[in-house]
């Protein structure tokens, strides 16, 4: 596994410290017309506690990128994760495209009944979170986007990673092998054994798929539209992450009007393997969204 596509997925490592939190429960919901996927749904502090959802990055679930931070999060949103497609328990497509998974996204807003959420995403799922705006932008009360970019294969090697991906994954037989290669393994409860559900879930997802899908992520390119995002933003990055350049994504940071920045001093995994260090960066980058997006909210 080389820089680049450890920059969009999380390694996980057989025996490391994990954080020790609640890890809630989740089910399996239908999204009409699109398939089924694994979502947890944690309540606010009340009833009507601002959404938000959590998108995950790459080889990992939606649990696996964001459960360290689900109990800071829920002290004032209501916390929302789904496994994407070709992921863990996500939907199984003939193919995989991050305009697929933006729709999901919102269509998972529809079965809960739930106007319009905050989009947090991690790596490839703050790929996800842009393109949710792009489509879905009246649905979109904010964006906070973690180790991420608006383009990719800027480097020679970032395109001759991505690009023989794509062309060796389209050589293989039967287009929808990949996202029928998902792996079940029976379930270990994360109250018991923390370091054996994390690894159960990394596995959930198929090399296969993720080859296939790494293949898709390098086509990302929002930077032609980026700069019309109109909703409150806040940049999370990791400043010694080896995967995705900081000062690239830095960079983006100041193409997206009035987003501001948030710096962890960490590398690109800290979501699971710094969370001491990410979790107080992502709350403070998340009220800063809430608090324009309620601003906006009042003056429209």
């Amino acid at each position: 596994m080389n820089a680049v596509q450890r920059g969009l997925g999380t390694r996980l490592p057989s025996r490391v410290r994990l954080p020790e939190v609640e890890v809630p429960e989740g089910r399996l919901v239908t999204l009409p017309g699109r398939g089924t996927t694994y979502v947890t749904d944690t309540p606010g502090p009340t009833d009507d506690a601002p959404a938000i959802v959590l998108l995950h990055a790459l080889t990992t679930t939606g649990l696996l990128t964001w459960f360290p931070s689900i109990p800071a999060l829920s002290k004032k949103y209501r916390v929302i994760t789904l496994d994407q497609r070709w992921h863990g328990q996500g939907i199984r497509s003939e193919e995989f495209s991050l305009r697929d998974c933006a729709d999901d996204a919102v269509a998972l807003l529809d079965v809960l009944n739930i106007d319009k959420a905050m989009f947090a995403g991690f790596s490839m799922g703050s790929l996800v979170a842009q393109r949710v705006w792009r489509q879905h932008a009246d649905r979109t009360g904010g964006l906070l986007l973690c180790a991420t970019t608006d383009r990719f294969q800027m480097t020679p090697t970032e395109r001759v990673f991505h690009n023989s991906m794509d062309t060796m994954m389209s050589r293989l037989p039967g287009q929808g092998s990949a996202q029928r290669a998902g792996r079940l393994h029976a379930r270990v409860d994360p109250a018991v054994d923390i370091n054996r559900w994390a690894i159960n879930e990394f596995r959930s997802t198929s090399p296969l798929a993720v080859s296939k899908v790494i293949g898709a992520i390098g086509k990302h390119h929002s930077r032609p539209w980026i700069r019309e995002i109109d909703v409150p933003t806040a940049v999370v990055v990791p400043l010694r992450d080896k995967a995705i350049p900081p000062a690239r994504q830095i960079a983006m940071a100041r193409r997206i009007p009035g987003a501001t920045l948030h710096e962890v001093d960490a590398g690109h995994s800290c979501c699971v393997m710094d969370a001491d260090k990410f979790v107080p960066v992502l709350m403070q980058a998340s009220n800063v969204v809430l608090a324009r997006w309620k601003e906006r909210t009042v003056t429209e």
